[in-house]
């Protein structure tokens, strides 16, 4: 992979702006996840050289990403940083397949309000835990005893001079973060946290300031790779649990960053089963080597649109510095205070958080906000991935209520109950299609019409209702009018007897007055018609487009060059209005044209 020559400075510049916004975010992320400092570098280095290289997204970058944070730490707590590296490592072989197999796309299908409802129960638990480092303290444990336990941790701070410096230094890192991007341009090119990590290190080391500060170890000493008791893992179902959750939301999470980062430029777009690939083959190698989960991350994507990255090369050269970083300057890392790293990760929480998305999403749609809500509080209260079904299962079931809306329609006529169905008539509007048919029941007329020619779908459960309505209503000797929504979905609608009774009332030839019956199957032959109702439904071809009137003097031979007169033809009166105990269906009597018979478009 080269870029053009006469933007390979651009692409450099590019790398090291990633290089330097990536470096406290990877040590930040693995000392969030309960894991050594230098599996978080491993994991960015392997971003940066293994997915970077890969032709997926040009200008994504990934590494180690703040939201998979919590779900590590709960990952190492309750399985051990020995069987990290196979749970990645399964996890990465899954988005693999999913790649190979083409369903990158898949996650497209996510409704975004349970997207933005994971990433902030993801970010708000991340904010919790992440202020007791900023005060030199360890976190209680799960979300909940993070936030009950706030107001002792604020007590202990007011005791302690090293936790009240500590602190402050988180508290600047935070304001940093949000204000720097007030800075003047040239200086706003450096990066907010490497900013605040220069100003940590300088107050760490003024005398008599005692903060905890980074413990960095060799790099390749770090490295675990899973033996076979590891491996042996996978017979229990919390490993394989974990693999699925794994995979799930590192690959939600990229190929979401990855629309994102799309809208930021104007390059080359995203190609979903290859980035997938690519990000299965770099949680491959990150297993392999015992190192964090690797995904797509907004903070470093953004930064390498905004440095004017235009290839790939700027993402994999930030890689390289990475590990060169780390291999020849490890002492430098030590330097780092603990409550600085922390208050870079309150700030990447408070981004994942997001707040002002929820009085949006409140005026845009309130469906959608009860969604991203229930999401939200689930993840906070349990887990991820329980979070996350939870929010799935509500988004479909709004979904099919929105999908559901059924209009009914009763009022009575003569001796006629009427009821007038439209929309989608499914299962979840059952209650109420048996509610107007009862209503129909108890009116005491003889007559009972059923119009639900306006549905657009009828599923089993609503069909199955009407037609055992039709039949207990028949059977007590009432008389039942069905209309079915068309010929492909038709039910029994006519007795037997009544068939071919009836004829056909003026007007109706041109469809505008007439009234669908439809026999039960939609694919039975046509009961032929005999004697007076043969003429009266005999066929005659009417285009669909030509609308007869009254008076019309003149018509259009389709062989002539002019117009030819016609005649009105004198007909018999016929009666407009059935009579009593007669059964009217109206037949629509026009044939079928030649180009719809064959399915040839029209």
């Amino acid at each position: 992979m080269k870029a053009p020559k006469g933007d390979l400075g651009t692409e450099i510049t590019a790398s090291l702006v990633v290089f330097l916004v990536a470096l406290p975010l990877c040590i930040g992320v693995a000392v969030a996840s309960g894991v050594p400092a230098e599996l978080g570098i491993i994991s960015g280095v392997i971003g940066g050289l293994v997915v970077g290289a890969v032709r997926g997204s040009t200008l994504q970058v990934s590494g180690p990403a703040a939201g998979l944070a919590a779900l590590v730490a709960e990952t190492v707590a309750e399985h051990g940083v020995a069987m990290l590296g196979v749970i990645v490592l399964g996890a990465g072989i899954l988005q693999i397949v999913l790649g190979v197999v083409r369903l990158g796309r898949m996650f497209q299908a996510i409704s975004i309000a349970v997207v933005q409802g994971m990433l902030a129960g993801i970010g708000l638990p991340l904010m919790f835990s992440q202020l007791y480092p900023m005060a030199d303290n360890k976190a209680p444990g799960v979300p909940v005893e993070n936030m009950a336990g706030v107001p002792g941790l604020l007590a202990d701070v007011l005791t302690d001079r090293q936790a009240m410096t500590a602190l402050l230094l988180g508290i600047v890192t935070v304001a940093l973060s949000f204000l720097w991007k007030k800075a003047p341009g040239p200086v706003r090119r450096i990066p907010a946290a490497l900013v605040a990590v220069g100003i940590g290190i300088a107050v760490a080391a003024l005398p008599g300031v005692e903060v905890k500060t980074l413990q960095v170890g060799n790099l390749l000493a770090a490295v675990q790779v899973p033996g076979a008791e590891q491996f042996a893992g996978l017979a229990e179902p919390a490993i394989i649990t974990s693999i699925l959750t794994f995979t799930v939301i590192a690959s939600a999470e990229s190929l979401f960053t990855a629309a994102a980062v799309d809208r930021m430029h104007s390059g080359p777009r995203t190609r979903y089963n290859t980035e997938l690939v690519a990000q299965g083959a770099g949680n491959t190698v990150a297993g392999i080597l015992g190192a964090l989960p690797v995904t797509a991350v907004v903070a470093r994507s953004s930064a390498n649109v905004q440095a004017g990255a235009k290839t790939r090369l700027s993402r994999t050269l930030h890689g390289l510095w990475l590990l060169a970083f780390a291999l020849l300057l490890p002492q430098v890392l030590a330097l780092i205070p603990i409550s600085v790293l922390a208050g870079v990760l309150v700030h990447s929480g408070w981004k994942l958080l997001a707040p002002g998305e929820f009085p949006k999403m409140w005026c845009q749609d309130r469906g959608e906000f009860v969604v991203m809500t229930v999401t939200t509080l689930v993840i906070v209260a349990t887990a991820l991935l329980e979070g996350v079904l939870v929010g799935l299962a509500a988004g479909i079931v709004l979904a099919a209520l929105r999908m559901s809306q059924t209009v009914i329609r009763q009022h009575i006529e003569d001796d006629t109950a009427k009821i007038v169905m439209a929309g989608n008539a499914t299962f979840l509007r059952l209650p109420k299609v048996i509610e107007a048919l009862e209503s129909a029941a108890a009116s005491g007329k003889p007559r009972i019409r059923l119009d639900l020619t306006g549905v657009t779908h009828l599923d089993h459960a609503c069909r199955n209702q009407v037609e055992e309505f039709t039949a207990q209503q028949r059977g007590r000797g009432l008389r039942v009018e069905l209309l079915m929504p068309g010929p492909g979905a038709a039910a029994g609608a006519l007795q037997p007897d009544e068939r071919t009774q009836g004829t056909l009332p003026a007007g109706s030839a041109s469809g505008g007055a007439a009234e669908w019956g439809f026999e039960r199957g939609a694919f039975d032959p046509p009961v032929a018609a005999t004697g007076a109702a043969t003429a009266a439904l005999r066929r005659t071809p009417i285009p669909d487009t030509h609308d007869f009137t009254a008076a019309e003097p003149m018509a259009t031979h389709p062989m002539a060059t002019e117009p030819v007169a016609t005649e009105p033809v004198a007909t018999e009166p016929v009666a407009t209005e059935p009579t009593p105990g007669v059964e009217w269906f109206y037949l629509d009597t026009r044939p079928v044209p030649d180009d719809a018979r064959h399915g040839r478009p029209s």
